[in-house]
């Protein structure tokens, strides 16, 4: 039997399944509101959360949050709500480990880069674990173990699903502003762009926003990278919201001194979402017949920086 979902007053239970920036920083939140989470991190997170909470660094604040951390997946058993935060080249390999210890109806919402996530989860969970997909806009990055720094911004829209309303009012109700939208593929999408225009530039730069926008020449390749992204959306029956252009635009105003994930990913040693940013653009334009030459390109200069970066290790 399913359980009934929690009464909108009780607080609940909540795993972070990859516990980095994203999930640290909204599992700060919702633990300070109340709510029973539970990170699921690398072991020197873990230690140093275990050992002194998790710091949690703002423009106006610089706290530590308690809360559970854990390095093993089992620790998801029991929660109402799992956010899977693991990078998209690891989704499938997080739902088999989460698996056997989901509690029958646990939302799993996906807080991740790429367009498929929920998609990939959903194929390994099965039809007995609703999941939802969640565009995340946030800008933070992990200071030092046990240390996540807010720089900007953080906001959900997520997917109709089995207790989403409830996921949104207790979102809402724990400083994080939620939206329920039917067309979350076209938010999907529409940070997918935002992602491909500045994510690889700022890795294969190490710089943020900001400086890369002052940059000579910076918007022409912007708007180049972003035009081919929209011709695919477009002939993959996408409809994005709002004003893209103006998102974009915005992100510098937003974010001037962020480094994107890919940055963070390249400077880390650590594989990026590359395939799942401007090299998914080029796959599906390649599939539909629309050229990508500039995302392409973007996506080739990323993995040769990778393998780079892997022989001087």
């Amino acid at each position: 039997m399913t359980p009934s979902p929690p009464s909108p007053s009780s607080p609940l239970r909540i795993a972070v399944m990859g516990a980095g920036a994203v999930g640290c920083y909204f599992g700060a939140l919702l633990a300070r509101a109340g709510h029973a989470v539970t990170l699921i991190g690398r072991p020197a997170h873990v230690q140093a959360i275990q050992a002194r909470g998790l710091r949690l660094q703002t423009a106006t604040e610089d706290v530590h949050v308690s809360l559970a951390a854990s390095t093993e997946a089992s620790a998801v058993a029991g929660a109402d709500v799992v956010l899977l935060c693991v990078k998209s080249t690891d989704t499938e390999d997080a739902a088999r480990q989460i698996l056997p210890h989901l509690a029958p109806g646990a939302l799993v919402l996906t807080l991740q880069n790429g367009v498929d996530n929920d998609e990939r989860a959903r194929a390994v969970l099965g039809p007995a674990h609703p999941v939802a997909a969640a565009v995340v806009y946030v800008a933070t990055a992990m200071e030092g173990a046990g240390h996540v720094r807010h720089h900007g911004r953080g906001e959900l829209v997520i997917a109709p699903a089995p207790g989403s309303e409830r996921v949104a009012q207790t979102f809402g109700a724990a400083g994080i502003p939620t939206q329920i939208s039917d067309n979350v593929r076209g938010a999907l999408w529409a940070k997918l762009v935002i992602n491909c225009a500045y994510n690889a530039l700022s890795a294969l730069t190490q710089q943020p926003y900001g400086w890369l926008a002052a940059q000579d020449g910076a918007d022409a390749v912007i708007g180049d990278l972003v035009s081919e992204c929209l011709a695919v959306a477009r002939a993959d029956g996408v409809k994005i919201p709002g004003d893209i252009h103006a998102a974009v635009r915005g992100i510098v105003a937003t974010m001037p001194g962020q480094r994107s994930s890919t940055a963070q990913d390249l400077a880390r040693g650590r594989p990026t979402e590359i395939e799942h940013l401007n090299g998914y653009v080029a796959r599906r334009g390649a599939a539909l017949g629309v050229p990508t030459p500039v995302n392409r390109a973007m996506r080739v200069l990323v993995r040769m920086a990778e393998a780079a970066a892997s022989a001087k290790a």
